[in-house]
């Protein structure tokens, strides 16, 4: 009879600078496996996406998340809060509105609109 060593393994996830959460040896987020999971994607087709990507650890993530949903969505709502805050300081709204109006300015007298 074939002996059979079964250990842990460990979820290939590291955490970076600024707290973003990458996949494995590579540079991608944990939230891009995800919101492409989420939308469909199978593991092959996201290390197609993602060729620095391993397909076993890319398989071991997703068991993770479906295991362990609440944490992550909740980590990934924060880092979505953080890009918005993030935007809206680099691009507050009235920056934006000066912006759309020189344009509309401009449509105007060239005849546009």
């Amino acid at each position: 009879m074939t002996q059979l060593s079964i250990e842990p393994q460990l979820i290939p996830l590291k955490e970076w600078p600024g707290g973003v959460i990458r996949v494995g040896t590579s540079r991608v987020s944990l939230d891009s496996v995800i919101f492409h999971f989420d939308n469909g994607a199978s593991a092959e087709e996201i290390v197609s996406a993602f060729p620095t990507l391993e397909l076993p650890d890319v398989y071991a993530v997703i068991a993770y998340y479906l295991r362990n949903p609440e944490p992550i969505k909740a980590y990934i709502r924060q880092r979505e809060s953080e890009a918005k805050e993030l935007e809206e300081k680099l691009n507050p709204p009235e920056k934006r509105n000066a912006l759309r109006d020189k344009l509309m300015a401009r449509a105007r007298q060239k005849g546009l609109l």
